[in-house]
């Protein structure tokens, strides 16, 4: 567990060159289409935004059999500290069991404050997430670009208390405009959310019990 959020902790030359590809293959929607290569034998860089561990586990296992998927750990909602550690750890440990690079970026929760402040009545799954997933798949475009990734994906449509749709719109837009592509999906779809259950266990990967964030912490005990 990390004693804080410094962010900007790894430095981008820990990154491999041959990231710097320039984009070759087809747009196709992961989970919804057979994944394939436009160019065979060859396989394009990838930076997976990795919202947890339980999540990453079916992503990774589909992506990987089409591109060189670097993961990326940038969570700011995560709290409290503890909590932020158990998953950084199970991200960490997911990783070395799957021969995954792995970028962590940490951040202080502040700069989460600031992104929701004005939303913290929002119901969950409303305003409040969606500028949650703004901030953290904004930050990702701008690092894929930055370090020569052609392409960007995200775990966050495993879960099926997130919208596919709301969040492809979402990294769609912040893509825009950058050298990278967004790869639209919908992970849960074709038993996606139940395969991550089941590998989550294979790997006995520490399993959280509500979003992220201190309002959804709120709501799960309010329940």
């Amino acid at each position: 567990m990390n004693a804080g959020r410094e962010h900007g902790k790894n430095k981008p030359s820990a990154v491999s060159q041959t990231q710097e590809k320039e984009e070759k293959s087809e747009t196709h929607r992961a989970g919804q289409a057979p994944l394939g290569l436009a160019v065979p034998g060859t396989k394009q860089p990838l930076l997976l935004h990795a919202c947890c561990a339980p999540c990453a586990a079916h992503v990774l296992e589909l992506l990987s059999r089409s591109y060189s998927v670097t993961a990326l750990f940038f969570n700011p909602n995560i709290q409290p500290d503890e909590e932020y550690g158990h998953r950084l750890e199970a991200m960490q440990l997911l990783c070395r069991i799957t021969g995954t690079p792995l970028l962590v970026e940490e951040c202080p929760a502040a700069v989460w404050d600031a992104w929701v402040r004005g939303l913290e009545d929002e119901p969950e799954q409303g305003r409040r997430c969606l500028q949650c997933f703004r901030g953290r798949l904004e930050f990702s475009a701008l690092l894929a670009e930055r370090l020569g990734f052609p392409c960007l994906a995200t775990t966050l449509t495993v879960s099926p208390r997130k919208s596919a749709s709301a969040i492809n719109a979402i990294g769609l837009s912040v893509a825009e405009g950058r050298k990278v592509r967004y790869l639209e999906s919908d992970f849960k779809k074709q038993d996606g959310f139940r395969r991550s259950c089941e590998l989550s266990r294979h790997y006995n990967l520490y399993r959280q019990n509500y979003c992220g964030c201190r309002y959804s912490r709120r709501h799960r005990d309010a329940l």
